[in-house]
């Protein structure tokens, strides 16, 4: 796997190189704002890019944007998004753009070093990694008054497997972090796509990916 990354914040960007290193993925180039990604991006030819949503010049919304235009310029590009604030219209944005090797997350989780390792694989091998906070404001954005007959007949724990199914995690994931049986989330998975009227799938990336399509409906 090949790995480039573009954050204008030394400090966080060395971090997660030698994070990334450590774990045996290959980094082959930095970049601090949108210029320096173009230019690495088309020297580099990587699987992934992780990029700060907001860099230089005005800080605003030029990695998005730079982002999206790779993957539109680089079909395969896997595209990690890390932002300091949730803000779901990215998200929707990145999942406009293509089927899988997506991910948005908050920069806080690279702290939790096992978790951003697995969405980096996930998002590279074509997959999905989205922030739970995102997540949930997504759901928050569907459904405000809680009162949509399919979100609003979701169990509390059936809402908890579709938020943890949008970060991307497997069956056997999911399981370990609610402490019950792979075979109780399976139950819970079918059930999630009979009351969201979702075809079942066993690809995971596409089964995240129409979960959130759902979620995001006006």
């Amino acid at each position: 796997m090949r790995v480039v990354i573009a954050e204008d914040q030394a400090l966080l960007r060395e971090g997660i190189v030698a994070l990334l290193k450590d774990k045996g993925i290959d980094v082959v180039a930095q970049a601090e704002d949108v210029p320096g990604l173009h230019r690495i991006l088309a020297g580099h030819k990587p699987d992934l890019a992780i990029v700060d949503v907001r860099l230089p010049p005005t800080f605003t919304d030029e990695g998005i944007r730079a982002a999206l235009e790779a993957r539109a310029k680089y079909p395969g590009l896997g595209v990690l998004i890390l932002s300091a604030y949730v803000e779901p219209v990215y998200t929707a944005e990145l999942l406009d753009s293509g089927e899988g090797g997506i991910g948005y997350l908050l920069k806080e989780r690279v702290g939790d070093v096992k978790a951003f390792v697995a969405a980096v694989e996930s998002v590279a091998r074509g997959g999905t990694a989205l922030d739970r906070e995102v997540v949930s404001e997504l759901v928050r954005r569907r459904d405000p008054d809680g009162k949509d007959s399919a979100l609003g007949a979701l169990t509390p724990r059936e809402k908890e497997v579709l938020g943890l199914m949008a970060e991307g995690r497997t069956n056997t994931a999911i399981a370990r972090a609610l402490v019950v049986t792979p075979g109780a989330v399976e139950k819970h998975i079918s059930n999630i796509f009979s009351k969201l009227d979702l075809p079942a799938t066993d690809e995971d990336h596409r089964r995240v990916l129409a979960v959130l399509a759902f979620l995001r409906q006006d």
